[in-house]
């Protein structure tokens, strides 16, 4: 999201006055302060500029993304009971990328490793013949969807993020990954590095790599489209130089086109959770009771055997296993 600029007009006060003012002011504030430390919003820096202070910074809860869960439950609430009622689970899913979600050449049926885990949980809510409607949507649309209950839930490579969690609520972490450079074999680029300077780099649209890119202040320029998909025909045609996405996104794309490959180092952590409505805590409690029997059975877990399927070939063995679960409450 991108902040707008506001324009503040200053009424001219005489010096005299402005020094009273202001000292004034600075015991008020002084004296309201509380003891704690407070946690900078992420706006803060942006507001210093060259020769001002910085504005105070922003009050925000402390926000731990690996801990921002409630805890697993089967009880009944609300958004389970709606989901019974209509007999079918809703769930927006990327049908554009090989491995996570995509349709089979010859059934047409949704497969991969995204894939899977929506139908585990359909079928825990509404038993071993469980209908999934599936709703394929770019990045940008996974929250205004899940806001308007367009969607039960969104099981789409979603990195779950601070800045989410004041919109939305997610499931604990199934997923742990970062973002990666993607280049043709052969490129001069090597990495998040000077060499990206006046490079045109492709990314999703609403997606977390826009922050990172934005934040690198490698002097690259952001080319953003609908889904990396979109990316990956923009570097085989020449019009960019660079995607920069998940390496587990990246590892579909290598697949589908052994030219590329990735280099440089994971650039961050991304955490994959499944994305709710966030008054739907019924139905967050209810998708982490079907990720800790996801994740139970060691080597024989439906996470591994999913992973195995669909991931190991192109990203290696897996021999820590899926990420273990933490809960806010």
């Amino acid at each position: 999201m991108t902040a707008g600029s506001e324009s503040v007009r200053r009424r001219r006060w005489p010096l005299s006055s402005r020094s009273t003012l202001w000292l004034l002011l600075t015991a008020m504030v002084l004296a309201a302060a509380p003891a704690a430390a407070v946690t900078p919003g992420p706006s803060a820096a942006s507001r210093a500029t060259a020769g001002t202070a910085a504005a105070p910074p922003a009050r925000a809860p402390a926000c731990d993304p690996r801990r921002a869960s409630p805890r697993p439950s089967r009880v009944d609430g609300p958004a389970v009971r709606r989901i019974r009622e209509r007999g079918h689970l809703v769930a927006g899913v990327d049908l554009n990328s090989y491995l996570w979600g995509s349709r089979d050449a010859q059934t047409r049926e949704p497969v991969g490793f995204d894939i899977d885990l929506v139908r585990a949980i359909a079928r825990d809510i509404l038993g071993p013949k469980a209908t999934v409607r599936f709703v394929s949507m770019p990045p940008s649309q996974r929250i205004s969807r899940l806001q308007a209950r367009q969607v039960d839930v969104v099981v789409r490579t979603m990195s779950i993020t601070c800045e989410r969690l004041t919109e939305i609520a997610f499931s604990s972490v199934y997923f742990e990954t970062g973002h990666q450079l993607l280049v043709p074999e052969g490129s001069e680029i090597t990495g998040f590095d000077p060499k990206l300077r006046g490079r045109r780099v492709c990314l999703s649209k609403g997606s977390s790599a826009a922050d990172l890119l934005r934040g690198s202040r490698t002097g690259a320029v952001a080319v953003e489209t609908a889904s990396h998909l979109d990316c990956l025909v923009e570097l085989q045609q020449g019009n960019v130089d660079a995607i920069l996405t998940h390496a587990t996104l990246a590892a579909g794309l290598v697949a589908q086109d052994p030219n590329l490959q990735l280099v440089g180092p994971r650039l961050d952590t991304s955490l994959y959770g499944v994305a709710m409505n966030k008054d739907d805590t019924d139905l967050v409690r209810r998708v982490n009771a079907v990720l800790e029997d996801y994740r139970r059975g060691g080597a024989a877990s439906p996470w591994m055997t999913s992973y195995n399927h669909w991931l190991a070939p192109s990203l290696g063995a897996h021999p820590e296993g899926p990420p273990p679960a933490a809960y806010v409450d």
